[in-house]
């Protein structure tokens, strides 16, 4: 747990439970918020790979380039 998370947390343990409460529900739709971009995302994706949009990379070829790219980063350094 970082520092600044410890604050916050040695802070709402002050609170009332209605308030603890109230910051867990904002903390838990803060979340819901990245999960729904997330699926759009996700959908985005579906819809140009159905539409032909973009190409599929087959999993091996996509590793073999992602680790070219992070190779060559690393040599550059």
């Amino acid at each position: 747990m970082t520092q600044a998370v410890a604050h916050i947390l040695e802070k709402a343990e002050q609170f009332s439970a209605a308030k603890r409460a109230e910051l867990a529900d904002r903390i838990l739709e803060s979340l819901h918020d990245i999960a729904a971009a997330q699926t759009a995302e996700v959908r985005r994706r579906i819809a140009e790979l159905e539409s032909g949009e973009v190409t599929p990379i087959p999993g091996d070829k996509a590793l073999a380039y992602v680790r070219r790219i992070v190779a060559s980063a690393g040599a550059a350094n």
